[in-house]
């Protein structure tokens, strides 16, 4: 609701004490970040994937990334040798839902 992609039925939506309707929706979009329950993940390595946010990442960078989302121990225990050079399948297929 507050993207507005859809408008409530009954009542409003408020933010910071305003309503939704009056406010400039790309300026109101363009302040929001959205991550949606089910990751888009290409049929690539774990690394490639994480270089479409940021081209120029380093691996360091990139490791750094992945500890901050708690998912580095994960990784390591079961990627083995590849680490972040596993493919994930398509759609992440190759990765648990876990």
């Amino acid at each position: 609701m507050i993207e507005r992609f859809y408008d409530p039925l009954h009542g409003e939506v408020f933010l910071d004490g305003r309503s939704l309707k009056k406010l400039n929706l790309r300026e109101l979009r363009r302040k929001i970040g959205y991550v949606g329950q089910e990751p888009v993940l290409f049929n690539t390595s774990i690394r490639e994937n994480l270089l479409y946010g940021k081209p120029d990442a380093t691996d360091d960078e990139i490791i750094q990334a992945l500890k901050s989302a708690n998912a580095w121990d994960f990784i390591n225990e079961k990627m083995g040798q590849d680490g972040i050079n596993t493919n994930v399948g398509n759609a992440g297929g190759q990765l648990s839902g876990g």
